[in-house]
């Protein structure tokens, strides 16, 4: 299937997983084996899937700032063909960047080489080359879908990393701007956008902002993680934590300009011991349900499809058992759960009812009237009045009160303060009712007495 656009939802949303190779993780374009990659995506393909999301890893790719290997880019093409093969669309992250714990940056950008990779001139047009030679390499692949730029590259740009490269949020916006340009120059016909980890939704002074992710691109990208401290808060089983993929499908909604851009939920999964392993297909079925329960979703892509093989070194525990499969190809328990979930919903699409009732967000992470502040540090989230973005996160009192209305049995949408009056903005929307922050805990109270 090709695609010449901006994603559109319709009602058969789009269901998809990020690839991890079985053998020997990203590290397999070390040794790419065509034949092993083909059995994983007949796994993949097994559950009724229709899309992966790929990851080269960047150093491998461009070793030297004016190098991009072209055997790298024959072994990309390669897979995603075989991945058409099995009826599967593609789409390829180009800066890695960061995965599961680890960096992957190319020597020019560190050590003797030190520069930022945000604003340093050189490493920026490093970058472009890189993203637009990629996006070029697969630009007459029909079932090439486009390109994320990168994968929560935005953690380079801040606390906690241990070595960021610190930026404003105007340069942030002007890197993503050259980014995204440079794929659409590599191939004009595909849909591309950027994925961040959600410090841009929720963590004060950080870079990259909410208006980046739901304003630029072809489509908002939310990454959904419960041991975000979600799951410590409200549990395994709790309402916050079954709907918070729903939670930022919808927060990601009230800071877009168009109020039906698409929104792709690209990364969720079921890390243990935040989610049992015996809670994983649940979380997973709970998870699906409750964001297909919100409108414009064009698709779910879980994280991921195998298991990282137990004999590689010093990840994070959780990393190892995040897979749909084991390493050795066996479904657990929360891919047939997913896989149920795709049949049904393939079956008899149910596209969601308009959230006519909308709680009210009085939150500032950017300057007046939406730009974005001036200074030296561009750090300002709050105008000095106004909270920050971190009354939205896990705790927070807009968090808080979401999750209080959704265990409640309403179904909320989220619309900035200063939108709330916009009467063609909340008619485009379906929205008919607004609560605020104090009166959905005002709400909650009473219902308890």
């Amino acid at each position: 299937m090709t695609h010449t656009s901006a994603p559109t939802p319709s009602s058969a949303p789009r269901f998809g997983v990020n690839y991890t190779p079985s053998r020997d993780w990203f590290h397999h374009w070390l040794d790419f084996d065509l034949d092993a990659v083909r059995t994983d995506l007949d796994s993949i393909a097994s559950l009724g899937l229709d899309h992966i999301r790929v990851f080269p890893l960047w150093p491998l790719f461009q070793p030297n700032r004016a190098l991009v290997r072209p055997r790298a880019l024959e072994q990309l093409v390669r897979l995603v063909d075989a991945a058409g093969e099995r009826g599967l669309d593609v789409n390829v992250d180009g800066l890695q960047g960061h995965l599961s714990s680890f960096d992957f940056l190319p020597a020019w950008t560190g050590t003797w080489h030190r520069r930022n990779l945000f604003t340093d001139p050189d490493v920026v047009e490093g970058e472009a080359t890189y993203l637009r030679a990629l996006a070029a390499a697969l630009a007459d692949r029909p079932n090439f879908l486009g390109m994320t730029v990168g994968n929560e590259i935005n953690q380079f740009s801040g606390d906690p990393h241990p070595d960021p490269d610190r930026i404003t949020q105007d340069q942030a916006g002007q890197w993503l701007r050259r980014m995204l340009e440079a794929c659409r120059a590599g191939a004009p016909d595909k849909w591309h956008l950027h994925a961040e980890y959600d410090a841009a939704w929720y963590l004060d002074g950080h870079p990259f902002t909410p208006a980046h992710a739901a304003r630029l691109g072809a489509a908002t990208a939310v990454h959904s993680w419960v041991f975000n401290g979600t799951a410590q808060r409200h549990g395994h089983a709790g309402v916050a934590t079954e709907h918070h993929a729903a939670y930022l499908i919808e927060l990601s909604k009230a800071w877009a300009d168009d109020p039906h851009r698409s929104v792709w939920l690209q990364e969720v999964g079921a890390p243990a011991p935040h989610i049992p392993a015996e809670h994983a297909a649940a979380f997973t079925r709970a998870t699906v349900d409750a964001a297909l329960d919100c409108a414009d979703v064009w698709g779910v892509t879980w994280w991921c499809s195998h298991d990282v093989p137990r004999g590689l070194a010093d990840f994070p525990e959780l990393e190892y058992s995040l897979g749909l499969f084991t390493e050795d190809q066996r479904p657990k328990p929360a891919a047939r759960a997913l896989a149920e979930a795709v049949g049904e919903h393939k079956a008899a699409p149910r596209p969601p009812a308009p959230r006519t009732t909308a709680l009210v967000l009085d939150a500032h992470p950017e300057g007046p009237e939406g730009k974005h502040p001036e200074g030296p540090r561009g750090s300002g989230d709050a105008d000095g009045a106004r909270p920050g973005r971190s009354v939205c996160a896990p705790g927070g009192a807009f968090f808080e009160a979401f999750a209080r209305l959704t265990a409640a049995g309403m179904r909320p949408a989220v619309v900035l303060a200063e939108r709330s009056r916009d009467t063609a903005h909340l008619t485009a929307r379906g929205i008919t009712d607004l609560v605020t922050v104090e009166q959905a805990a005002a709400q909650t109270i009473e219902e308890q007495t």
